[in-house]
């Protein structure tokens, strides 16, 4: 019995020139990604990226159901490569799947497409509210909306630091102490120091796989790819002047390349900059910049989107937009296929568990710095601690907590 052939567009006749997929060892076809039409292929995304409600994990679980269960467009071992290798590098867990997905279909322009197809509806989507945001955040009914929003959201934060580090650190005592030394730092501080995520990933590696020093040493792979955004940053920023453009575009290079564990990891980091060092937007803003990430579909990160408009009308959205995704970009389009060849390397796997670590305190120090300066009222505070159990017992949806939210913020803000 062989597999049904990848469903095609019935309006898109197949291609007559598409190379016959190579049996495996029983005689049935290997799924081929190369043989899906691009209508087909990149309609996907689209809609993934439109509907695509869950976070990370969820959107990596719808592409696991329907690309390698249902359709059969991709074996199981390319996807779990992809997924491997979306855990190890900086970045967003499913872009960067998506991303890999596409460089398997057509290399790095494949990748190129298919990450733009993702991308684009959540774009658009917070573009818009945007948008309609600068326009009205001075009206009640829109202050009294992100009252009650902002400490939903503290409350998902919360729990995003907790499950990394649970999942990160397990009964390491070694991560945890990393863990608690950086939210100590960051809750003292009031600011993420990004240097202390190479750190602990270079103290990973001294504990865990330390070079052998008779032969000639071999810098490991992962902090020089996670310096990616910043070196292209570097470039990209000459003559910068401190055009406000090209600042946004210098500062969320940066931050695209210090993504670890989630999507939410890059929240103190962005608080640091947007706030304080450029005072694009207040602590309100940048709460209610989080939150649009957070219900809409797509990645979290695309709330810099948001940011980018706030600070510099849609120009600067897009600059953001494009600049967050570049080094995560080229962290799958570079050193992909020489990361599933080498994704076991002790050293890679010790750095990641540090800087993985250190993300989950930061993210346990932002939740601090900013539950202090958001949280006022006994309302503000029931909001955060309803939406905390609600998270942890009954496992409610991000997008439907903070809608919870908004409605709780309108009612015990009445009139507005």
């Amino acid at each position: 019995m062989t597999h049904a052939q990848p469903p095609t567009d019935p309006t898109e006749p197949a291609p007559p020139t598409e190379p016959t997929p190579p049996a495996g060892p029983s005689g049935e076809p290997t799924p081929d990604l190369r043989t899906v039409p691009w209508r087909s292929f990149l309609g996907y995304f689209l809609g993934l990226g439109t509907w695509g409600f869950g976070g990370p994990i969820a959107s990596v679980g719808y592409m696991q159901r329907d690309l390698v269960e249902r359709r059969a467009w991709i074996s199981r071992q390319d996807f779990l490569d992809g997924v491997a290798l979306g855990q190890t590098m900086p970045g967003p867990l499913a872009a960067q799947v998506v991303m890999w997905l596409g460089f398997l279909r057509a290399g790095t322009l494949g990748a190129l497409a298919a990450s733009v197809a993702f991308i684009a509806p959540s774009f658009a989507l917070v573009l818009a509210v945007a948008v309609a945001y600068a326009h009205y955040q001075g009206l009640p009914v829109v202050q009294a909306l992100f009252a009650g929003i902002a400490p939903a959201v503290m409350a998902i934060v919360a729990v995003a630091a907790y499950k990394l580090a649970r999942m990160t650190n397990r009964r390491d005592w070694r991560l945890w102490a990393i863990s608690a030394v950086l939210g100590v730092v960051t809750a003292l501080t009031g600011a993420e120091i990004a240097v202390l995520f190479i750190a602990a990933g270079l103290l990973m590696i001294a504990l865990d796989a330390p070079p052998r020093w008779r032969r000639r040493p071999r810098p490991p792979a992962v902090p020089m790819v996670a310096g990616l955004g910043p070196l292209a940053g570097k470039t990209f920023a000459l003559g910068a002047g401190g055009g406000t453009l090209l600042a946004l575009g210098w500062f969320f290079l940066k931050a695209g390349a210090f993504i670890f564990g989630s999507g939410l990891a890059i929240v103190p980091f962005l608080r640091q900059g947007v706030v304080h060092d450029h005072h694009w937007l207040t602590d309100g803003q940048f709460l209610d910049a989080v939150a649009m990430g957070l219900i809409t579909p797509g990645p979290v990160v695309i709330t810099d989107t948001f940011i980018g408009y706030l600070a510099a009308g849609w120009p600067g959205a897009v600059v953001a937009t494009v600049a967050i995704f570049t080094p995560i970009f080229l962290g799958v389009v570079l050193p992909g296929r020489w990361f599933i060849r080498h994704r076991d390397n002790r050293q890679i796997k010790a750095f990641v568990s540090g800087a993985t670590a250190a993300a989950a305190g930061a993210i346990a120090g932002a939740v601090v710095v900013l539950s202090r300066q958001t949280i006022h009222t006994w309302a503000a505070a029931g909001i955060a601690a309803v939406s905390l159990g609600l998270l942890l017992k009954w496992k409610v949806k991000e997008p439907y907590l903070v809608g919870a939210g908004a409605a709780a913020g309108l009612l015990l803000h009445w009139p507005w």
